[in-house]
């Protein structure tokens, strides 16, 4: 199988993470102008285990080091199954929350509030479970990344004193969002061993577990996306068949948006083996300063709004890039 060998290929990994999951939000928003958020997020989760499976059989059985994909899995102890699937489970959920938040407040607020929190939540929890790194440097960093939350959040805040009232509900969920969101990578990193070389029997390598986490978050959409559709936390209620309505084209952009998503995962579980756990995901959770980018640059989600609101998060994407500096030393 494919994995990586050297720490600046490892951050480049995540660099190319954060890209893709600050960008896949623009796939919903694209399908959401017609397009229900629960609707789309069936073909999303499709999307998401389509390029697990891919994975596995491309770069997870390509190579003779390591241990291929199929062998993997069916070596693979029950409880670290368990632990992927779960942490599958628990993504979902936040993952529909934070759905929600973006149709609600916006990609500009629902990234920096519920990814940033999970972000230094999750940093917290992944260094706990598997010291890698400096830690001065690495808490140091989400520090900065705190601020730079902080300073978003205000500028919002300032924006909407101007225009319309705060969405309230948006905020709430994305922050519910940010909490679950936090323990998701620990389950996952939890049921790998991180010698992609040799293994341990009954763990899993990078692409097992993201198949099963993959597998995770498609079985459990049934419950948590059906309970979505029949109880909105805005519009009316839908009927499953609402979703054989919709075109290939807009089918195309909720699989594309999983996929998406996907490429960025399967290089962030690839990267923590050389990075470690807290470092990988802490740079991959940057996905909250292109998703920012997206909302203010092209979705004009700050248009109208004063100017100490542009300098405030202008301010944001400065602390935020030292921030990530930081966690990118902290791994040297």
């Amino acid at each position: 199988m494919f994995f990586v060998k050297d720490y600046g290929l490892a951050v480049f990994f995540c660099v190319i993470t954060m890209l893709c999951w600050g960008s896949w939000g623009n796939t919903q928003k694209l399908a959401g102008r017609n397009w229900r958020y629960e609707l789309f997020y069936w073909d999303y989760v499709l999307g998401v285990l389509l390029l697990s499976i891919l994975a596995g059989l491309t770069l997870g059985s390509f190579g003779a080091e390591g241990r291929s994909f199929l062998p993997d899995l069916r070596q693979a102890d029950w409880r670290y199954i368990g632990s992927a699937f779960a942490g599958g489970v628990v993504f979902n959920a936040a993952n529909l929350l934070l759905s929600a938040a973006i149709s609600i407040a916006g990609m500009s607020v629902a990234f920096p509030v519920g990814i940033g929190l999970a972000l230094i939540l999750g940093v917290v929890v992944n260094h706990l479970g598997d010291p890698h790194g400096d830690p001065v440097l690495l808490f140091s960093g989400v520090a900065l990344i705190a601020i730079a939350i902080l300073m978003n959040a205000f500028a919002y805040k300032l924006k909407e004193n101007g225009n319309r009232k705060v969405p309230m509900k948006g905020i709430v969920l994305a922050v519910v969002c940010g909490v679950l969101m936090a323990f998701f990578y620990r389950f996952v990193a939890a049921s790998m061993d991180m010698n992609f070389t040799a293994p341990a029997a009954g763990k899993l390598t990078p692409y097992s577990a993201f198949f099963i986490f993959a597998l995770g978050i498609f079985l459990s959409t049934f419950i948590f996306n059906t309970i979505a559709m029949k109880k909105p936390v805005s519009g009316k209620p839908l009927p499953l068949s609402a979703y054989f309505r919709g075109g290939v084209p807009i089918h195309f952009v909720g699989l594309l948006g999983g996929g998406i998503w996907g490429i960025g995962n399967v290089l962030n579980l690839i990267a923590a083996g050389k990075a470690g756990p807290a470092i990988s995901y802490g740079l991959g959770q940057g996905a909250t300063l292109v998703a920012a980018l997206w909302g203010i640059l092209i979705w004009k989600e700050f248009k109208g709004a004063p100017r100490i609101s542009h300098a405030l998060n202008i301010g944001m994407f400065v602390v935020f890039l030292a921030g990530l500096a930081l966690l990118i030393k902290a791994g040297a």
